[in-house]
């Protein structure tokens, strides 16, 4: 069954919408409401003809929580002593060394006092390509804590790497605790003894797999930590939280950091550089943002290994916590299926989305290959991106920050639409109307009755139809681009259930 027979041609339902008043819309709508009371309902449908209202998020300053950093060298087990702390496995985890790149935030709690926990990656002296960019996030990381946690593998004993880095917290002047992990009994504690030769202190042992000695060392941060950070800004509450998507290696996180104004996190043309989520508050177009950058999904997560299995699977979570996601095309390459995968996660998900086409600044560049890319990406946006029309697109270039600007219209705009509410009565108005106009085509004799609708919710538009059948999805669709064409909802996804409904027996 196609969706032509549900075109509709030329109608002036706009017209006779606009000349519904608000009074009589409503009238109209109890009248309909009325009539459901023929038909058999549940406690679930009286609970959605309640109605249901959300409020707007405002923006709240609170004191910054004091900030814990932990640093080492590659594979003394720093994500796994975060993972303790946490109480949960947030941070990814590998017997490789070097699973860690960007400096992560976490927010933590213990005895009643919250912080902020930043696990960096390993810190290795005269590192070259992307392990120097590693090095400085976790440079930069000790900058900006109160207090440091200098883990090290107590079992191996300190190295001349291990002494680079007291050189390097000496010089900032931060306390610093000496975590010696890897002590999983008492019979290893002379292991960590021999670390007093790194004079920082007394060593703390602690087995980070394990557990042991974890809430000892937690004592002994809230000795040093203070009630107010030195160092963080105010802690914000209200921004928008923006999630960035996309394949590996397509610019999400030159996107951060040009949007942040700053190396925020490890950019590299190694594909799969970014693991953990990164959290970034960031000031673009006059109002803050939190940015959320993401792992790159790779083709299939049921076959990836290690590091990127879990990346993928936090890359899910942090959609779940976002409200909008911002999903980067490379637009020097084709369109790919994996592409519309990540977009069709984003459906799934139901968050707001915009489209953002990458290293637009390329398709003007005389070296590339092919000069007619441009002609072919268009193209392929109209076959394979059909189903998302209605998403705003920007095009834009991480790199030099390009229509970085417009970026901003176009997420306030999906935002808008993801909060948008019809009320009860011009939404049955526009029933109505469609339907007098438009019926659901007969079949098998019978013909569907739209009996009632509402809005049940926003974040996305999701609307209930009371029926007395089943409508065909085309139908569902037909009603889906009428709403789009009437009200606009530029951005969001939109939802329509049907509540099937049979008239009580007398």
């Amino acid at each position: 069954m196609s969706d032509a027979e549900y075109e509709a041609g030329p109608d002036d339902l706009e017209e006779t919408l606009a000349g519904i008043d608000d009074e009589l819309a409503e009238q109209r709508a109890a009248a309909l409401r009325q009539g459901l009371e023929d038909y058999d309902l549940d406690e679930d449908d009286a609970d959605l003809l309640a109605g249901i209202v959300r409020g707007e998020d405002g923006i709240e300053y609170h004191p910054a929580l004091p900030v814990v950093a932990i640093v080492g060298r590659p594979n003394v087990g720093k994500s796994a002593l975060v993972n303790r702390i946490l109480g949960r496995r947030e941070a990814v985890v590998e017997d490789t060394p070097g699973v860690t790149r960007d400096r992560v935030t976490y927010k933590a709690e213990w005895n009643g006092r919250r912080f902020s926990l930043v696990d960096t990656g390993g810190w290795e002296p005269d590192a070259r390509g992307i392990d120097r960019s590693v090095a400085a996030q976790a440079e930069i990381a000790i900058d900006l804590s109160d207090v440091v946690l200098f883990v090290v593998d107590a079992m191996v004993g300190a190295t001349s790497t291990d002494e680079h880095v007291v050189k390097l917290l000496r010089r900032s002047g931060k306390p610093v605790l000496l975590v010696a992990n890897k002590i999983d009994d008492t019979r290893q504690e002379p292991e960590a003894a021999a670390l007093w030769n790194l004079g920082l202190g007394e060593p703390h042992p602690v087995s980070a797999i394990h557990g042991r000695g974890v809430a000892d060392l937690l004592d002994a941060v809230m000795g040093v930590l203070p009630e107010v950070s030195a160092v963080a800004k105010n802690e914000v509450g209200g921004p928008r939280r923006v999630a960035i998507l996309g394949r590996p290696n397509v610019g999400k996180s030159s996107l951060l950091n040009k949007a942040a104004g700053e190396e925020r996190v490890v950019v590299n043309e190694l594909a799969g550089t970014t693991r953990d989520p990164v959290d970034e508050l960031v000031e673009v177009g006059g109002k803050l943002w939190r940015f959320v950058d993401t792992a790159g999904i790779r083709r299939r997560v049921h076959l990836q290994q290690g590091a990127d299995f879990y990346a993928s699977l936090r890359t899910s979570t942090a959609l779940e916590k976002a409200e909008v996601a911002v999903v980067v095309f490379d637009v020097t390459e084709p369109i790919s299926e994996q592409d519309v995968r990540i977009v069709d996660l984003v459906l799934e998900s139901g968050r707001a989305l915009v489209l953002a086409f990458n290293k637009w600044d390329r398709l003007n560049d005389p070296d590339l290959e092919d000069i007619e890319r441009r002609r072919y990406l268009e193209r392929e946006i109209e076959q394979d991106l059909a189903h998302v029309s209605w998403a705003p697109r920007v095009n834009l270039s991480a790199r030099t920050g390009r229509h970085l600007d417009k970026l901003v219209p176009a997420l306030e705009t999906a935002l808008e639409s993801w909060d948008t509410r019809i009320p009860t009565g011009k939404f049955n108005a526009f029933l109505t109307e469609l339907v007098a106009e438009h019926p659901h085509p007969v079949r098998g004799g019978k013909q569907p009755r739209i009996l009632f609708g509402t809005q049940a919710a926003t974040r996305p538009p999701t609307f209930v139809l009371f029926t007395t059948g089943f409508l065909a999805p085309g139908y569902r669709r037909f009603i889906q681009r009428r709403l789009r064409e009437l009200f606009g909802f530029a951005g969001t996804p939109i939802v329509i259930n049907m509540r099937v409904r049979e008239r009580r027996r007398r």
